[in-house]
């Protein structure tokens, strides 16, 4: 590193190629460090979702800012195209390949294994065989998030609103709209049905799937058909089809909640978002294959980590909530509170 500092006194050319032996190391003998390159390969939500594949994208274009790295991206249209997308990558010689979401489990299971000597990582999953079993590959790190812990967040905050009368319809029914039933879609709906009962313990939790990430309308239709039912708070767990019940929400004037990013701008009946944070977890494993840190095996992020939380949107909070919410919030960080990873009877 002595000999970067040196030549960075220089200007000109020599100046500018030895920033990355400032940002990235240098092999010890003076000469410049690689470009590390990193692909991330998207569900078929794609990088407009708004949720997980867009903060998935943010975190990438964070490390190519602090790390000078070469980031580039594939979006998956379908299922069919996860294995060529990762394999391309992968056949590429990059320094770390990045899949998006649970579904794409097999996939990175298989690339994983015919390219032993590549790092990938896996937001959501592990890289498994076609019966969901982890292989354990040594060049695999699995990104986990404890879901329920925002889906915490908004089901107090929906069952407080019911329980103190300050709702839409105040008749003690909240809904939850689910992509496919997936272990971090239910998650989140765990945690929302958990802390909406701990509030209000009459409360009625509606739950529906659309069985589809991608389009609106049918996050919709269930929408619709739980505000039927008199639900006048509706959490949305779908990704970019969610935002359909997002907006079933506002044209119906009842509440929506966000999920995964902060969705305040999908629809002023947005009231709050539940967060993971998916770019906070894509940089953290950037950043150890970039330091040489990369190690198999599992992170989880989570409000004790600051992984996780919630954020308050197109709402004014009453004091008397945001002291209610910050003390679950604490609880949940101190353990003195642990929300299921099982949906609640």
């Amino acid at each position: 590193m002595r000999m970067g500092h040196k030549r960075l006194r220089f200007v000109g050319l020599i100046a500018v190629a030895m920033v990355l032996v400032v940002a990235c190391g240098s092999s010890g003998g003076g000469t410049p460090a690689k470009t590390f390159k990193i692909g991330l390969v998207t569900d078929t939500g794609g990088l407009n979702d708004k949720s997980f594949n867009h903060l998935a994208d943010v975190g990438l274009e964070k490390a190519k800012t602090d790390f000078k790295i070469q980031g580039d991206v594939k979006e998956s249209k379908t299922g069919a195209d996860y294995i060529p997308n990762l394999t391309d990558f992968a056949s590429k010689n990059y320094d770390l390949v990045i899949g998006v979401g649970f579904l794409m489990q097999q996939a990175v299971g298989t690339v994983s294994g015919t390219f032993p000597n590549i790092h990938f990582a896996i937001i959501d999953g592990a890289g498994t065989d076609a019966n969901g079993v982890d292989l354990k590959h040594s060049n695999v790190v699995s990104l986990f998030f404890k879901e329920q812990d925002a889906g915490a967040m908004v089901g107090a905050m929906a069952g407080w609103l019911e329980k103190n009368g300050k709702s839409k319809k105040n008749q003690h029914v909240i809904g939850a709209v689910g992509g496919v039933s997936i272990p971090p879609v239910n998650h989140y709906i765990a945690g929302y049905k958990w802390a909406a009962k701990m509030e209000d313990p009459s409360i009625k939790v509606l739950v529906g799937y659309s069985n589809n990430f991608n389009d609106p309308a049918k996050c919709k239709s269930v929408a619709k058909a739980q505000i039927d039912q008199q639900a006048d708070i509706v959490f949305q767990v779908a990704g970019g089809c969610g935002l359909g019940a997002l907006q079933q929400a506002g044209q119906s004037g009842v509440y929506g909640i966000g999920v995964d990013a902060d969705q305040k701008d999908a629809d002023p009946s947005v009231i709050a978002s539940a967060l993971k944070k998916v770019d906070v977890a894509t940089y953290t494993a950037i950043h150890n294959v970039v330091q040489g840190q990369f190690q198999g095996g599992a992170l989880t992020f989570s409000i004790a980590n600051e992984g996780a939380g919630y954020a308050v949107d197109n709402f004014d909070l009453p004091a008397d909530l945001k002291a209610e919410l910050d003390k679950v919030q604490g609880q949940i960080k101190s353990g003195a509170l642990t929300p299921p990873a099982d949906i609640p009877a």
